[in-house]
């Protein structure tokens, strides 16, 4: 059974602004325990900003709890990661952070096990997966809070103008962008090796090649095997050599760019996430999505991205955060904020609800991909440096007189370096 303990909460707003959601202020009786906690914003406006989530989770909350003030302070992903390091250095760190990266906090010993906060029905509802990324030594401190997985988009209209259908394998993909290429489609692949988010596109490619950042095996950085450099050689002739992926070149295209690119109608294809289908339809860009075409069939692998909720010990609030986040992590709640803001559940039960509901059927092919989903190597303190050279560097392993496998050497190098230093 799920622990309960009672509690009030307030939600303070990145602009400082606190609004009390019960009968009683900040400071009521000697028994009540304040939990701060500072959170993502995953909305696109201040009409479905992250503080609407959390002021229903409060709400829902307060009602049976009035001995736990719980403030939850919003950030833009932006500022948010910058934001709780600044409070730990500053020796305030939060009580609970919902960011990007946990591992160096855990490394630094800051951070509870998931085991020590969460009931045992919690901590099993996680998909195996995101638990696994979240583990560091074996143990596991990030619990993940929102996923997501990326699938080849394709423009519809531009597929039919051009009499194609959408590519399951490496050649069926350059089939299609020469024919949207002949028929002047601007962007026929749309490929975003920029500093943005060049270590997703990165990532996809690899995967569908076979190979991957790290050996499946060992865990150990593998960015310059035999199969990364076969991918990016193919890369280099095959797409980018043949001028079939648009009048930017890959390494200053950042994803940012490409996806509203998509959405003026000007990319036959390109890799996306769940947040580009409502910013397609809202500009009326009929699409479809497939999985990363591979080698000889559609990949078998698909890239997942986690955010990640962690618990700080500094102010020694296991039991209370613990029985915070077993409400948090409530199907309801896990259910309403992937509804909210298209994004994929973390839980195995909601992963069950969402598969199979009508309402959630445009996830569905995002969805399936979760479950065999590989993610980055968060759960290596290494992987901040080596993600920071993949993004100033990958793009020159495509560029005019680049060469794939010295570029991907150096990143090698970089990781090995980093490795050593964990």
């Amino acid at each position: 059974m799920r622990r309960r303990r009672t509690g009030m909460i307030a939600v303070v707003s990145a602009l400082g602004m606190t609004a009390v959601l019960g009968g009683c202020g900040l400071t009521g009786g000697s028994d009540e325990v304040t939990l701060r906690l500072v959170a993502a914003d995953y909305g696109d406006s201040a009409a479905n900003s992250s503080e609407k989530y959390w002021n229903s989770l409060v709400e829902a909350y307060e009602k049976d709890h009035p001995d736990v003030n719980v403030e939850v302070s919003i950030y833009s992903w932006t500022d948010v990661d910058r934001k709780v390091k600044e409070l730990v250095d500053a020796g305030k760190a939060p009580d609970l952070a919902q960011i990007g990266a946990y591992a160096d906090y855990a490394k630094a010993g800051k951070l509870y096990t998931a085991s020590e906060l969460l009931s045992i029905t919690t901590q099993a509802d996680f998909l195996p997966q995101l638990a696994a990324a979240g583990a560091v030594n074996g143990a596991q401190y990030g619990m993940p809070f929102a996923s997501s997985t990326r699938l080849l988009f394709y423009n519809k209209s531009l597929f039919a103008d051009a009499g194609i259908e959408a590519p399951q394998t490496w050649q069926g993909l350059v089939t299609a962008a020469e024919a949207l290429k002949a028929d002047g489609v601007k962007f026929p692949y749309a490929l975003p090796l920029g500093p943005e988010e060049a270590q997703a596109e990165t990532m996809q490619w690899l995967l569908s090649g076979r190979g991957g950042y790290t050996d499946p095996n060992t865990g150990s950085y593998v960015l310059d095997s035999d199969e990364n450099v076969e991918t990016f050689d193919w890369l280099k002739s095959e797409l980018v050599g043949e001028d079939l992926v648009g009048p930017v070149e890959p390494k200053s295209l950042d994803r940012a760019d490409a996806f509203e690119a998509f959405t003026d109608g000007d990319v036959g294809m390109l890799n996306g996430h769940p947040t580009l289908m409502k910013a397609a339809a809202a500009k009326g860009v009929k699409f479809g999505m497939v999985p990363m075409p591979g080698v000889e069939g559609p990949s078998r692998i698909s890239m997942g991205v986690a955010d990640w909720m962690m618990a700080f010990k500094q102010n020694g609030h296991a039991e209370e955060a613990g029985d915070f986040l077993d409400f948090v992590y409530d199907d309801e709640n896990v259910l309403s904020l992937s509804r909210e803001y298209d994004l994929l559940p973390v839980t195995t039960p909601v992963w069950d609800t969402m598969s199979v509901a009508k309402e959630d059927a445009d996830l569905k092919p995002f969805l399936d991909a979760l479950p065999t989903s590989e993610l980055y190597p968060v759960g290596r303190t290494s992987w901040a440096a080596v993600n920071a050279a993949i993004k100033q560097k990958i793009g020159r392993a495509v560029a005019y007189g680049g060469d794939p496998a010295t570029v991907l050497r150096e990143l090698q190098a970089t990781a090995a370096t980093e490795e050593n230093a964990e």
